[in-house]
């Protein structure tokens, strides 16, 4: 009888340890739910330039007090619309990373504005033996003959010179891709920078005078650095050369010869032997 009544407590604890254990599991829930938002977010690793489809994207609870700002909470309207940067699984779309509505996708959709394309061509040392890759920033350096001084650059090789021509910018592309995913070097023949207008310009000529080189520079390095460029001379220290500089003749200039005063004629002369010399002494 006592094992009966001992067996009937214990079932009844049972019981009632998983009432709680379930009352506290939806307690909990209610309380998760309450301080959380719905966030769209991405399924699956989504490349720059990519059109969205449905596929891509999700919808989960996301701690309130860290939405991201711009965030969405529906998947409705983000159809057709183009990411701008590359987007991890994981990660929530917001809308700075995508496209203006109506844009195509592909690599002009993520020029910012303002901004221009323009390839160069490189190789594997001009390329920073291919760790400039996709979202990486680049200076680029010329080097050429200096004009100065009106010299030909045939006949001066001491006017050679390196200097840095543009700074910070950023790589789109490496030969036809534009995945920022694989940190891998890649030896390509081809870099397409993201340049202002000006900047372009100043680019298209520097590869027509010279040669160009690319320097890899830290993702969150923005200060700028102007230098005077590196000669053969610094470089070796050498004393500079004083160049003589040839004097261009001017137009003759005529002299006219002055008659010279006339001599009052004298008279009344006559010889004066001194010491054996022989002298003329007038008088008046």
């Amino acid at each position: 009888m006592k094992n009966i009544k001992a067996i009937g407590f214990l079932i009844l604890a049972i019981f009632a340890g998983i009432g709680a254990a379930i009352f506290a599991a939806g307690w909990a829930a209610q309380k998760s739910q309450a301080g959380t938002t719905r966030v769209v977010v991405a399924v699956t690793d989504i490349d720059m330039g990519s059109k969205i489809t449905p596929a891509m994207l999700t919808v989960v609870n996301w701690p309130s007090g860290s939405v991201p700002q711009g965030a969405f909470s529906k998947v409705d309207g983000l159809q057709e619309r183009v990411i701008k940067v590359n987007l991890q699984k994981g990660e929530a779309l917001i809308e700075r990373k995508l496209t203006p509505q109506g844009a195509q996708s592909g690599l002009s959709a993520v020029i910012s504005e303002g901004k221009r394309a323009m390839t160069v061509r490189v190789n594997d040392v001009v390329g920073v033996a291919g760790f400039a890759l996709p979202g990486t920033y680049v200076d680029v350096m010329l080097n050429t003959q200096s004009d100065q001084d009106g010299i030909r650059r045939n006949r001066d090789q001491d006017k050679r010179i390196s200097k840095t021509v543009l700074e910070r910018v950023l790589v789109l592309a490496v030969a036809q891709e534009s995945s920022r995913d694989d940190a891998k070097p890649k030896v390509v023949k081809a870099v397409t920078l993201e340049l202002s207008i000006h900047d372009a310009e100043k680019l298209d000529l520097a590869r027509s005078v010279g040669t160009l080189s690319l320097m890899l520079r830290n993702q969150f390095d923005q200060q700028a650095v102007k230098t005077a460029g590196m000669t053969r001379r610094e470089l070796l220290g050498l004393p500079e050369v004083v160049e003589a500089k040839v004097i261009k003749a001017g137009k003759p200039v005529m002299q006219v010869a002055r008659k010279p005063a006339a001599t009052p004629k004298l008279t009344n002369c006559v010889d004066v032997f001194v010491n054996g010399s022989m002298h003329l002494q007038c008088f008046e």
